[in-house]
């Protein structure tokens, strides 16, 4: 019963569940990504170079024999995958950028020491009064 315990109180720690829910967004937004090279970056592109389809570019390794299909190194489709990475990349990159711009104007905010109070001001007058004796 130990062990149920400990998996509960772990699972249930506000980071695991902020990673978990990291995850998934990461997921959706990793499809969000590839359809945004696949679908609306390649075209162009492959329009510009020539009508190339990245994803169509394979070398056969070996040829298909009836029913077996041809055995192929896709490295269009590795071509996308790569674009993906890098817009990917980036757009993490320029998050946490700003994120850091943020965190760093509430530290600056919360730098700027608060006015004194009344009584602090009193007891620092009296300290030096006491030190001038």
């Amino acid at each position: 019963m130990g062990l149920v315990k400990e998996f509960k109180e772990f699972a249930m720690r506000g980071s695991v569940i902020d990673l978990a829910i990291g995850v998934i967004i990461g997921a959706a937004f990793g499809k969000i990504v590839s359809s945004l090279v696949n679908d609306v970056l390649m075209p162009p592109i492959g329009m510009l170079l020539g009508s190339l389809d990245f994803s169509s570019f394979a070398v056969t390794l070996k040829q298909g024999v009836d029913k077996t299909p041809a055995v192929l190194l896709k490295y269009g489709v590795f071509i996308n995958n790569i674009i993906d990475f890098f817009i990917v990349a980036f757009v993490i990159f320029l998050s946490i950028k700003a994120i850091n711009k943020l965190k760093r104007k509430t530290e600056e905010q919360q730098a700027v020491p608060p006015e004194p109070t009344k009584e602090e001001l009193l007891l620092t007058d009296i300290r030096d009064i006491l030190k001038s004796k």
